[in-house]
C-alpha cells in the first residue's frame, strides 16, 4: 500500500486494487471521495473528482508535485465565478433561492444558478399557510414578507351553494396566520436575502449537464451556460461537492435522477380581479362547485386572485371557448358581490393556465446531488402547501448538512446519511400535505359521481360541526399539525359521518324527501357501504405513494 502527501496537506491518497483482473486500474480515496488511477505505458495518471481541480500525471520512478489545473473556458470568467464551490444550487426560486441564503448564512460557499433573474410570473405559490410563516422564521428570513403588500390570511370560507362555512385557523397554535401576496414579489425579496448573504455567488446562466464521474456516478459539478453583453454564448464547468437541483415543476434534470411520472389530470386558469369585493376578507375562499373547485385569495390592497380548476383538456384560448366557458359556467357559481368583478375583469385580464400535478416524493439516492422542491415532489395546489413544504425542506438540509454536523461536505458516505435522513425527516409534513391536497381535490372536483358526492356534502356536514372537526382539519392544512396519523383519522372520521347522514336521509339536507329513512334503509345501506369503499379508494393509493421511499 502506498501513500502520497495530497497537495492541500490535509488528506493522503491510499492506493485500493478496483480489480485484481484488470490490475492497471485502481480506485483511491482522498477522504472517503472515490477517484480513479489509471496505469499505462509505464505512467500513473489520477483523475480525482473535478471539484478538486487537480490532476496527477508523473512516471512510475518519480512523484513530481501535482499542479492545479487551470480554469477549462478560454474566455475570462464574467462576475469572477471562481470553478470550485461548496455546494451548488440550480434554480433561483422559492427553494433555491432560501437554500443559497440558508446555506450561506452557516459558512458554506454556495453559488446559485438561475436562468432569468428577473421577477417571475406566476399563477400559483401565492399563499403561503401558517406552517410557511414559521418555516420563515426558523430561516431568518420572515422579513421577505415585508413590502409586497402582502396580505394576512386567517383561514377559509367555504361555500356550497346556498351553504357556507367559515374555517379559522386554531387559534392555540402560532403562528397562526398565513399570508397571501404576488409570487414574483416573495421570490424577488428571496433572491435579494440570498445574494445579501455572506458566502453567496448569485450567477445568470442556464444549467445543462450535470458533470457525473464515470465510475461511481457521482455528480461532481454543473456545466451551464452564459450570454455576455455582445451575444457570445460561453460554456462554464463549475465543480462542487454537493449540487442541489431545484429548477421546479418543469424540471430538466427530474428524469435523469428519478423513474416515476408527473400526472396531470387538470389545469388551474386564473387571472387578476380588480377592486373584488370578498365575503370574507383575509380569508382564502373555496368554492364548490361544478364539475370542481374555485379558488379565490386576495394577493394585494386592490386586487384577488381568481384559479378555477378545469379537468380535462382546457377549452381553447384563441378561439374564445375558455373565455365563454368562464361566462357560462363559472361566473353563475360564485358568490354574488365577487360577479360584476369577475364579469368585468374577465373582459381585459389575460387569462393562463397552470397545469395542476402530482409527483410523489423520492429518496435522493444519488451521491452528490440534492432533488428538492417541486422537481422532487408536488401535490395537487388546491391546499396552497407546497411552499410550506418546500421552505420547511430548506430548514431540515440546512440542519441536517450544518457544518458542525458535515464539516466536509466531500465526506460522501456520510452526506449520503444525511440525505436518506432528509426523506424521513420531512416525511411528517410533506406527507400531510400531498395525502390532503390530493383527498380533497378528489372529494371537492366529484363531478356527477354519486358516491363521491356523498363524501363532498358529508366533509362540508363536517365542517359545520364546528369545534376540533375544524380546528384540527385546518391545522393540518395550514401546515401547523403535521401529524400523518391524525388526517387519516380525521378522513375516515368524513367517511363515517357521511354514513350517518345516508342512513339517516340527511345526506343533503336540500333535497326533498318522499320517503323515510325506513323505507329506503336497503339502499341506503348500499350507498354507505360505497362511501366507505369511495373513501377508501381515494386515500389509501395516495398513502402507499408515501410509504414509498
Amino acid at each position: 500500500m502506498k501513500r502520497f502527501s495530497y497537495i492541500r496537506g490535509a488528506s493522503s491518497l491510499t492506493f485500493l486494487p478496483h480489480c485484481a483482473a484488470v490490475p492497471e486500474k485502481y480506485i483511491i480515496y482522498i477522504g472517503r471521495s472515490p477517484c480513479l488511477l489509471f496505469l499505462c505505458a509505464g505512467h500513473l495518471t489520477l483523475h480525482v473528482p473535478s471539484y478538486f481541480q487537480l490532476d496527477y500525471h508523473f512516471p512510475m520512478c518519480q512523484v513530481p508535485a501535482p499542479q492545479l489545473l487551470q480554469p477549462d473556458s478560454g474566455h475570462a470568467r464574467e462576475n469572477a465565478i471562481k470553478s470550485e464551490y461548496e455546494v451548488i444550487i440550480i434554480g433561483g426560486g422559492i427553494l433555491g433561492a432560501s437554500l443559497a441564503a440558508a446555506l450561506g448564512r452557516d459558512g458554506r460557499d454556495v453559488l446559485l444558478i438561475e436562468r432569468d433573474w428577473s421577477e417571475p410570473d406566476r399563477i400559483v405559490g401565492e399563499l403561503l399557510q401558517p406552517g410557511g410563516v414559521k418555516a420563515l422564521r426558523e430561516l431568518g428570513l420572515e422579513d421577505c414578507l415585508e413590502n409586497i403588500d402582502a396580505i394576512p390570511c386567517r383561514g377559509y370560507a367555504v361555500f356550497y351553494p346556498p351553504d357556507k362555512v367559515i374555517l379559522p385557523y386554531p387559534s392555540d397554535k402560532l403562528p397562526n396566520e398565513g399570508r397571501s401576496f404576488h409570487h414574483g414579489r416573495f421570490v424577488m425579496n428571496l433572491r435579494k436575502a440570498a445574494k445579501a448573504s455572506p458566502n453567496v455567488t448569485p450567477v445568470e446562466g442556464t444549467a445543462s449537464v450535470l458533470i457525473s464521474c464515470p465510475v461511481t456516478e457521482q455528480v461532481i459539478g454543473v456545466t451551464y451556460t452564459t450570454k455576455t453583453k455582445d451575444g457570445q454564448v460561453l460554456s462554464n464547468n463549475v465543480y462542487a461537492p454537493l449540487t442541489v437541483v431545484a429548477d421546479g415543476c418543469f424540471s430538466k434534470f427530474r428524469k435523469q435522477i428519478i423513474d416515476k411520472d408527473v400526472t396531470c389530470t387538470s389545469n388551474f386558469v386564473g387571472f387578476i380581479l380588480e377592486n373584488c369585493v370578498l365575503p370574507h376578507p383575509n380569508h382564502g375562499h373555496v368554492v364548490l362547485a361544478q364539475p370542481s373547485p374555485i379558488l379565490l385569495y386576495q394577493i394585494g390592497r386592490n386586487e384577488t386572485r381568481i384559479l378555477v380548476d378545469i379537468p380535462g383538456k382546457l377549452p381553447s384560448i384563441s378561439n374564445g371557448d375558455l373565455k365563454r366557458y368562464m361566462e357560462d359556467k363559472i361566473m353563475s357559481q360564485l358568490p354574488k358581490s365577487v360577479q360584476p368583478s369577475f364579469h368585468a375583469s374577465l373582459q381585459t385580464s389575460r387569462l393562463r393556465s397552470m397545469p395542476n400535478s402530482f409527483l410523489p416524493p423520492t429518496t435522493n439516492r444519488r451521491s452528490g446531488l440534492i432533488l428538492l422542491g417541486d422537481a422532487m415532489n408536488m401535490r395537487h395546489p388546491l391546499t396552497g402547501g407546497g411552499m410550506t413544504v418546500a421552505l420547511w425542506d430548506v430548514v431540515h438540509t440546512r440542519n441536517l448538512l450544518a457544518k458542525k454536523e458535515v464539516p466536509e461536505l466531500n465526506d460522501t458516505i456520510v452526506v449520503r446519511r444525511k440525505l436518506e435522513m432528509l426523506h424521513w425527516k420531512r416525511k411528517p409534513l410533506a406527507s400531510v400535505v400531498n395525502i390532503l391536497a390530493q383527498a380533497l381535490y378528489a372529494l371537492f372536483s366529484a363531478g356527477n359521481d354519486p358516491h363521491m358526492k356523498s363524501l363532498q356534502l358529508a366533509c362540508f356536514g363536517y365542517f359545520q360541526l364546528g369545534g376540533r372537526c375544524v380546528s384540527t382539519p385546518v391545522g393540518l392544512l395550514g401546515g401547523i399539525l403535521p401529524e400523518p396519523q391524525t388526517l387519516v383519522g380525521h378522513f375516515f372520521a368524513v367517511a363515517f359521518y357521511g354514513v350517518y347522514l345516508i342512513l339517516t336521509n340527511q345526506i343533503n339536507p336540500h333535497e326533498k324527501r318522499k320517503q323515510s329513512a325506513l323505507v329506503e334503509f336497503p339502499k341506503n345501506l348500499w350507498k354507505s357501504v360505497m362511501a366507505i369503499y369511495t373513501a377508501c379508494v381515494v386515500i389509501l393509493p395516495v398513502i402507499a405513494t408515501e410509504l414509498k421511499s
